[in-house]
C-alpha cells in the first residue's frame, strides 16, 4: 500500500488523529443530517458528486455521499484528493484535476483521479473545535470546472456549518441529562433547515436557470439562509 511521504503530513499528526477518533467522527457523519448538508452542496454547486471525507492515518473514509458509486465508501489515503487539504492545512480547488497541478499532487492521487474519471475537485476543511482538520467536504465532476472565489467562500461557509454540527452532536451527546434527546431535537431541526435551503436552491434554479460556475446574485441569496442555519447553532454555544 502506497504511504504518504512526511513532508505530505500536516505538523502534529498524532494528535490529530486522536482528537479526530475521540470525537467519534465516522458514526456521527453516517447520520442523516449530514448527509443533507452533502445533498445541498451537490445541488447548490450543480456537481455529481459531493462527499465528507474522514481522513485517517491511512485510508480516507467518506461517511456521507451523493453521487458515489459502490459500496465500498474509502480508498488509501495516498490516493485520496482529500489528503492534500489536510496537508496543507487550507482548500484546494483543482479546475482541470489533470492540467492543474497547484497545490501539487501526489502521483498516486494523480493515477488514482484518472482511474476514477475526476477532472473537478474543490474540497474545503472540516475542522474539530481545537481547529485541527478531520477532512473536507469536497465536489467532484467527471469534466473540468469553473470554480469562482465567491463559490469556494460559500463551500468553505458551508463546510464551517458541518464542522460546528458535529462540534454541537459532540456536546449535547457528553451531557449528562436528556443530551441525547437534545441531539435528536436539534438535528431534527437543523434537516428541516437545510431542506428549506435546498428547496430554495431548487427555487432559484428553476427561475433563473442552471448556471455554471454559480452566479454571484444566486450564492448571496443562499448565504442569507445560511445564516438562519447558524442561527440554531449558535444557541449550543461553548
Amino acid at each position: 500500500m502506497a504511504t504518504l511521504p512526511p513532508f505530505a503530513l500536516p505538523n502534529d499528526e498524532p494528535g490529530r488523529l486522536l482528537a479526530l477518533r475521540s470525537f467519534e467522527v465516522l458514526a456521527a457523519l453516517a447520520e442523516p443530517v449530514f448527509e443533507e448538508f452533502v445533498a445541498l452542496a451537490a445541488r447548490l454547486f450543480q456537481v455529481p458528486i459531493s462527499l465528507l471525507s474522514v481522513v485517517e492515518e491511512a485510508e480516507v473514509h467518506y461517511p456521507a455521499s451523493v453521487g458515489l458509486p459502490g459500496r465500498d465508501h474509502q480508498q488509501p489515503r495516498a490516493e485520496a484528493l482529500c489528503s492534500t487539504a489536510i496537508s496543507r492545512g487550507q482548500a484546494v480547488v483543482y479546475h482541470d484535476v489533470l492540467l492543474e497541478h497547484h497545490p501539487p499532487i501526489e502521483a498516486e492521487a494523480l493515477r488514482a483521479a484518472e482511474k476514477n474519471h475526476v477532472r473537478f475537485y474543490a474540497g474545503a476543511l472540516l475542522l474539530l473545535p481545537n481547529q485541527r482538520p478531520l477532512g473536507t467536504l469536497c465536489l467532484v465532476n467527471h469534466e473540468p470546472r469553473p470554480f469562482t472565489p465567491d463559490e469556494q467562500r460559500i463551500l468553505e461557509l458551508l463546510a464551517g456549518l458541518v464542522s460546528h454540527t458535529l462540534a454541537v452532536r459532540h456536546l449535547c451527546r457528553a451531557r449528562p441529562n436528556n443530551g441525547e434527546a437534545q441531539w435528536t431535537h436539534l438535528s431534527a431541526e437543523l434537516q428541516e433547515e437545510i431542506g428549506a435551503l435546498n428547496a430554495l436552491v431548487r427555487y432559484l434554479n428553476a427561475r433563473n436557470g442552471s448556471e455554471v460556475p454559480v452566479s454571484t446574485a444566486f450564492l448571496t441569496q443562499v448565504e442569507g439562509r445560511m445564516h438562519d442555519l447558524q442561527g440554531v447553532l449558535d444557541v449550543h454555544r461553548f
